[in-house]
């Protein structure tokens, strides 16, 4: 049987969203998925089971909005160059079609019915915000005239005959009848921004919700206003997504003022609120709701800061479900290794640290005082040490499940690596450019310069032992004597600048990689090369991993792949697990013997199940 390597579970990144703007989300009723945005990434959840996650990164830039074609075998999705791609749902996401619909980002995209048409708004610089076209060839349907502005959000109304609504930064909501689509008439009732426009299910009437506070209910058929979302308890903010209720008797909406409403629609056209449901987060900025959906039970709805709350439709009152997750790149990732199920805790550079846990997912948010960005991380199961962008060194206890309060270490200039020694974590050694920094708990006991360019260093467990790379490939092992260190051997192998480097668990080997795509792993005692070749990266080498029983290094490259090497095999019979991230891998860890957890610019964190021979 030859080695490989599987997906175990995928813990998703989380939407993209923009201050002052909503985000559109949708989904496919018949199985429960739901569609978003990330980077350039469309992400495919079900409502019913987080933890099973596709991604679609074949967009060539940012990805804006997705929907399923009403028989849920195709989905449309939109960039912001003006592109829109159309594939399939099974057998690997085949690519049916590629438009350039318009000549501007995408802000909104709806099919037809039938499935026949697809019609998409948004920024047309200068040429037209709006174009309708067949799926298929690609051909326009219409002529779509009126808007002066980008035009944030279109619907198609879904039974005969067809219209086509679209509404915008002009205040305005235009209606076509077709096809081919012509322009019929445009209101003007809003006024501000006019944020999203949705039909009933039922055909009936659409609903407009804008940055004015307002919702206004039309005549499906005919266009004529008919009424309004009363402004009795209504929302005090911008209003920036609107979604039906299956049964067109009642909208969800979500507004800046952290709330969702719930609405009745009545034969009249007129909405009265039934139910507020407030955001249930610590009411920062972060806690706006910018985006919501209505699909079977389930009520969705998503703040500013990316988190998804899953309400039930039929029992509100019942706390929502949270997913949550990394919006950005996702640079480390510390496995505590003495929790069952293990923790994993993943970082990413805009300074949030989440907690996972195996078999489960997300498992909330290690609430730090200070929101500084994190640039690395070192973390021991009583500790956690991170760095950023300033010269400050965090030394954060880690008491239960939450961090405790912080101590900071001024070091006078930017970590570069951080390494603690894992038996006794008061000892820790920090890189900067001309050297290190010997910290125990707040006090430097010594900075030290090298006289080289330092890139990444690590002290051994016991704390006796330091090793130091440098830009130059270098690798520079001194014994470390109280707040002293003595250069005892310089290893010549990297043709890079170093990236990384780890002791073994059981301290008799390291393993050490570089920038120019190369990893050795060396015997400590002779310091002889235990593991060469191990050349099978096409990029720079961001993270290395051990694995708890010593016998296989994990590497982790901007290439997306991640390797996996037997110490007591050639190189040449890895594991290699492409496309691990898309982007590349920032991190790598061992879970246990045989599970990898990989990280990287897609934000999303995987686990792999490594089978050797």
């Amino acid at each position: 049987m030859s080695s490989s390597s599987s997906l175990i579970e995928t813990y998703a990144c989380i939407p993209s969203t923009e201050r002052g703007r909503g985000i559109l989300i949708s989904g496919d009723p018949k199985s429960n998925a739901f569609l978003y945005c990330n980077g350039r990434s469309v992400i495919i959840r079900y409502l019913d089971r987080p933890l099973d996650v596709e991604v679609y990164a074949e967009h060539a830039y940012q990805t804006t909005v997705a929907r399923f074609s009403p028989n849920g075998e195709w989905i449309a999705s939109a960039d912001v160059s003006g592109t829109v791609r159309i594939w399939g749902t099974h057998n690997g996401f085949v690519l049916k079609n590629e438009f350039r619909a318009l000549s501007g980002r995408v802000d909104d995209l709806q099919w037809s019915h039938d499935g026949m048409r697809i019609v998409v708004s948004g920024d047309g610089k200068g040429k037209s915000f709006v174009r309708a076209f067949m799926w298929d060839s690609g051909s326009n349907v219409g002529e779509f005239d009126g808007h002066s502005r980008r035009v944030l959000s279109c619907a198609f109304k879904p039974t005969r005959p067809f219209r086509i609504v679209s509404v915008g930064e002009d205040f305005l909501v235009n209606f076509y009848e077709g096809p081919p689509f012509k322009f019929k008439q445009s209101h003007r009732d809003h006024t501000n921004f006019v944020n999203c426009v949705r039909f009933s299910p039922d055909g009936t009437k659409f609903i407009t919700v804008s940055s004015d506070k307002h919702g206004l209910l039309y005549d499906g058929k005919t266009a004529e206003k008919k009424g309004e979302l009363s402004s009795e308890d209504g929302h005090t903010g911008s209003i920036y997504a609107v979604s039906w209720s299956p049964d067109s008797k009642q909208v969800l909406t979500v507004s800046a003022d952290k709330t969702a409403k719930i609405w009745n629609i009545s034969e009249d056209f007129n909405g009265t609120i039934v139910k507020t449901l407030p955001c249930p987060g610590s009411g920062g900025v972060e806690d706006m709701l910018v985006g919501c959906l209505w699909q079977n039970d389930y009520v969705v709805t998503v703040s500013l800061g990316g988190t998804i709350y899953l309400y039930s439709a039929s029992d509100l009152d019942k706390e929502p479900t949270i997913l949550c997750g990394h919006m950005k790149n996702v640079n480390s990732l510390v496995v505590l290794k003495s929790s069952r199920p293990e923790t994993i805790l993943s970082s990413s550079y805009d300074g949030l640290i989440f907690k996972w846990l195996r078999g489960s997912g997300y498992s909330g948010k290690m609430e730090r005082k200070d929101k500084n960005q994190i640039k690395c991380i070192a973390a021991v199961d009583e500790e956690i040490m991170s760095s950023g962008f300033d010269n400050m060194v965090w030394r954060i206890p880690l008491t239960g499940d939450q961090c405790g309060e912080a101590s900071i270490v001024d070091i006078g200039t930017q970590p570069k690596d951080l390494s603690l020694s894992i038996n006794n974590h008061e000892l820790a050694l920090v890189a900067i450019e001309e050297g290190v920094v010997l910290l125990r708990g707040t006090q430097i006991l010594s900075t030290i310069k090298l006289g080289f360019t330092v890139s990444a260093c690590s002290i051994a467990p016991d704390g006796t032992e330091a090793i130091v790379g440098g830009q130059d490939g270098k690798l520079h092992i001194y014994s470390v004597n109280g707040d002293s260190l003595t250069e005892e051997a310089v290893l010549e192998k990297h043709r890079g600048a170093i990236t990384v480097i780890h002791y073994s668990p059981d301290v008799s080997m390291f393993a050490s990689a570089d920038a120019n795509r190369e990893a050795v792993v060396w015997d400590r005692v002779t310091r002889e090369v235990k593991l060469k070749n191990m050349l099978y990266h096409t990029a720079r080498i961001n993270s290395l991993a051990w694995s708890p029983d010593n016998t296989m290094v994990a590497t982790g490259s901007l290439d997306t792949c991640v390797i996996v090497y037997d110490i007591s095999k050639p190189a040449s019979s890895r594991i290699t697990i492409k496309g691990a991230n898309l982007g590349g891998v920032y991190a790598v860890a061992f879970v246990d013997e045989n599970t990898v957890v990989s990280s990287g610019e897609d934000a999303c964190i995987r686990l792999w199940q490594i089978t050797p021979q």
